[in-house]
């Protein structure tokens, strides 16, 4: 079983002259969910290299179990340090494809034309995609088979718009996932903030915020069967 991360490389927080990137638990616990099920995991951004981190979650208040031991871990802080180049991957070496949040995508992968490919090679060949927190808002350009917006009908979710309000963002970010989510036809839900809620719609599955990111790659297994 092989499982492709895609992570952004965008580190600038709009014009506010902050840093932001991936958020780190959004990496590690889906990453130790996939080494637990003995999945081989590849890590991939569209500059290749190291992906900026965004701060707030390398903050003392932002760790976890998982993330502690993804920044003790020689093979995984590795692998991070030297991630794919994204117009090199290939999805029909992988099974499946996940996606963390962070700020970050929503300048850089929102609009890449080569992840919204990969995307949407991934789900015509039959290969699940999950997504969490702001990595949603990655589709905003992805198409389905039929060439409709790939949301549209299906149900979906990612970081509500109260959750934007409450870290400060929302006249900072290019666009709101839960409004972007809504305007392309998808059908959205949310549990309460920063609770646990994860959604499968066939072969796209989404997670609402940083504590949906283990049980949407749990998720993805279950989809993979």
């Amino acid at each position: 079983m092989k499982i492709l991360i895609v992570l952004t490389s965008h580190d600038k927080l709009g014009e506010t002259g902050k840093k932001t990137g991936f958020w780190l638990e959004e990496l590690a616990a889906p990453y130790y969910v996939f080494k637990a099920a003995g999945a081989e995991i590849t890590l991939a951004s569209p500059l290749g290299g190291r992906p900026p981190l965004d701060p707030k979650s390398d903050a003392a208040d932002a760790q976890s179990d998982d993330t502690r031991r993804f920044k003790a871990d020689a093979e995984a802080t590795a692998a991070l340090a030297a991630t794919h180049k994204l117009s090199e991957i290939s999805v029909a070496d992988f099974d499946a494809v996940f996606y963390p949040g962070g700020h970050g995508p929503l300048w850089d992968l929102a609009e890449d034309p080569v992840s919204i490919g990969l995307i949407e090679a991934a789900i015509t060949s039959g290969k699940p995609v999950a997504l969490v927190c702001h990595a949603p808002g990655v589709l905003r350009h992805v198409k389905g088979p039929d060439g409709q917006a790939l949301v549209r009908g299906k149900a979906v979710t990612g970081f509500a718009n109260s959750e934007e309000a409450a870290a400060g963002l929302t006249d900072v970010v290019p666009f709101l996932v839960e409004d972007m989510l809504k305007q392309s036809g998808g059908t959205y839900s949310k549990g309460a903030d920063w609770s646990v809620h994860v959604v499968t719609d066939g072969l796209l599955i989404t997670g609402q915020n940083p504590a949906s990111s283990g049980p949407a790659a749990k998720a993805l297994l279950e989809a993979l069967g």
